[in-house]
């Protein structure tokens, strides 16, 4: 092939020719329309895509955007990119977006807003058709707005307390529920819990459900068995499992972490104050993140399907693409208790 030829790009038009079709045809198999394709037998089909793919052909999304009025892209915010919650979520969302012709941009906020803000505004100068969002705090006035004006929005492991925008997460009063009631039924009595940041929906919620099923077990809550952490990370899990374990009076013997991240802090701790786990502090996390098992000891967690949560969010992502009036749905997963080495029974709690 000559650098002229390189240089000219293969047109919708060229690959009808050669494929001995209508341009339209062409359009059809080639686009992101599941029904529009259908239209076109699979032999068809199959004989236009691989002449696309001889002459190099690649759409000009820049045409079609102008077209069409959409850019076939979505962005997705997310707090912390290393955070291994996110990647079998993301997952999930690009394997369903792919079956309708959309593409995933990613934006990592490191949790920042004003880092935040920039990410967004990248995004949406870039046209994107809808937005998925991890990094929303209870209230998310900006995304509200940005609903409000049609933009179609989705929440991941997020729901608003007015819950006016789509959302897909894991049922997390449930969830905590459940392990306060894992480790009560080991012995345990003294449950203290480590807390997630209380302007994140996932932070309240799950603190609400400590405090649920600690009341229902007729089991007291002082002051001094809950920690709130600032983030979601392992320094501050370290720092707040440090102040539970250190602080006066009896000492917890179990510690209800609010995710995986401030569960690892909680190892830590254990291992700078010289205490065992689970034969002294029994550890519960929860998201049940990939490396959870591979932990010493493994970590008791709630378990949430995070590959579905990325499959529903990009559906109801879809549906308000396709009809921006269509209901608001809120979906709740159900959680998992995954009983592994980091928690035991005791004779006392």
């Amino acid at each position: 092939m000559t650098n002229t030829q390189r240089a000219k790009r293969a047109t919708i038009r060229d690959v009808a020719r050669v494929a001995g079709v209508h341009p339209s045809t062409v359009s059809r198999a080639l686009g992101s329309d599941r029904q529009a394709r259908a239209l076109v037998n699979a032999e068809t089909r199959a004989r236009i895509l691989k002449i696309a793919e001889d002459l190099n052909f690649r759409p000009d999304i820049a045409a079609r955007t102008l077209k069409t009025g959409q850019s076939h892209t979505v962005g997705v915010l997310l707090p912390d990119l290393t955070n291994p919650l996110f990647p079998p979520i993301v997952r999930g969302l690009e394997d369903r977006f792919a079956e309708d012709g959309f593409v995933v941009l990613l934006g990592n906020t490191d949790d920042d807003a004003s880092r935040g803000e920039l990410v967004l505004e990248g995004l949406l100068s870039r046209g994107v058709d809808a937005l998925v969002v991890a990094t929303a705090r209870r209230s998310g006035s900006q995304f509200l707005e940005l609903s409000r004006q049609g933009l179609p929005i989705v929440l991941i492991n997020r729901v608003f307390d007015d819950q006016l925008v789509p959302s897909v997460a894991t049922d997390e009063v449930a969830g905590i529920r459940m392990a306060v009631r894992h480790v009560h039924s080991l012995g345990h009595h003294r449950i203290a819990h480590l807390a997630g940041p209380q302007d994140l929906s996932t932070g309240r919620n799950r603190y609400r459900g400590y405090l649920a099923e600690m009341d229902s077990l007729g089991l007291d809550v002082e002051e001094s068995m809950v920690c709130i952490a600032n983030l979601y990370s392992p320094e501050e899990g370290r720092r707040c499992a440090v102040e539970l374990l250190d602080a006066t009076g009896a000492r917890p013997t179990a510690i209800v972490a609010a995710n995986d991240m401030l569960a690892i802090g909680c190892y830590q701790a254990l291992h700078a104050l010289g205490l065992r786990c689970p034969e002294d502090v029994a550890i519960v996390g929860f998201n049940d993140a990939p490396f959870s098992d591979l932990l010493s000891p493994p970590l008791t967690s709630i378990r949430f399907p995070h590959y579905q949560v990325g499959q529903q969010a990009a559906q109801l992502v879809l549906e308000r693409i396709a009809d921006p009036t269509a209901p608001i749905k809120v979906i709740f997963l159900p959680p998992e208790l995954v009983v592994r080495g980091s928690t035991c029974s005791r004779v006392q709690g």
